[in-house]
């Protein structure tokens, strides 16, 4: 039997049973969602001007090289045989030029791929590949010491819930904790991000007791 979460009418049928299926016995979903699509997908756009102008060399420059081939002859009367093949060492550049105007595109199917949901135990984080395959991610409570709001005017924003540090510990009492993050997890472009915040706070504060472990 299947039993609706929360968000039952936001994330689509196959995410929740996705997320259904990661938890344990007795544990219950309090917030689940996906992000707002617009907050993903407007910033690949940056990626799409700079591709323009780069699919747009790597054209020419199979034109040109084309050119070449065409006015390189050899004393035979024939063109080298190298020459022949010079157009095409612009493929490469043309099909990166390509993925970057299609960013928007791929960041939009990852979207809407992507789910996020707090229960009464963890965060899970369920996120789509740009190209395919389903990431997985769970966080205990004993994980969520470091959690940052960015929060927008509509009340949207982003939830950074773990930073992974490059040669460090992630115990935030460590003097050497704190660096440049090289990794950040969380929940990127959601609505109502304080509330969501606040349901997170809670959840970590059940791993401060367990996690203090200092005798008297």
């Amino acid at each position: 039997m299947r039993y609706p979460l929360p968000s039952d009418g936001f994330l689509p049928d196959y995410l929740n049973e996705i997320i259904e299926g990661e938890l344990a016995k007795g544990e219950r979903v309090v917030w689940s969602g996906q992000p707002i699509a617009s907050r993903l997908v407007w910033p690949s756009f940056a990626i799409v001007l700079f591709g323009i102008p780069f699919t747009a060399f790597a054209l020419f420059w199979m034109f040109m090289a084309r050119g070449i081939v065409g006015r390189a002859p050899n004393p035979a009367g024939g063109v080298f045989p190298v020459f022949r093949f010079l157009p095409l060492f612009g493929i490469p550049f043309l099909l990166i030029g390509l993925a970057m105007l299609s960013t928007p595109y791929w960041m939009l199917r990852k979207t809407r791929r992507t789910a996020y949901a707090v229960t009464d135990r963890r965060v899970l984080l369920v996120e789509g590949g740009l190209l395919g395959g389903i990431n997985i991610r769970s966080l205990e409570p004993e994980q969520l010491h470091d959690v940052t709001r960015t929060q927008y005017a509509d009340g949207s924003g982003n939830l950074v819930l773990q930073r992974q540090y490059r040669g460090v510990p992630l115990d935030p009492t460590d003097p050497r904790y704190r660096g440049v993050p090289f990794f950040q997890v969380g929940f990127y472009g959601i609505p109502d991000v304080k509330h969501v915040e606040d349901l997170v706070r809670e959840l970590a504060s059940k791993a401060q007791p367990a996690g203090d472990g200092r005798g008297a």
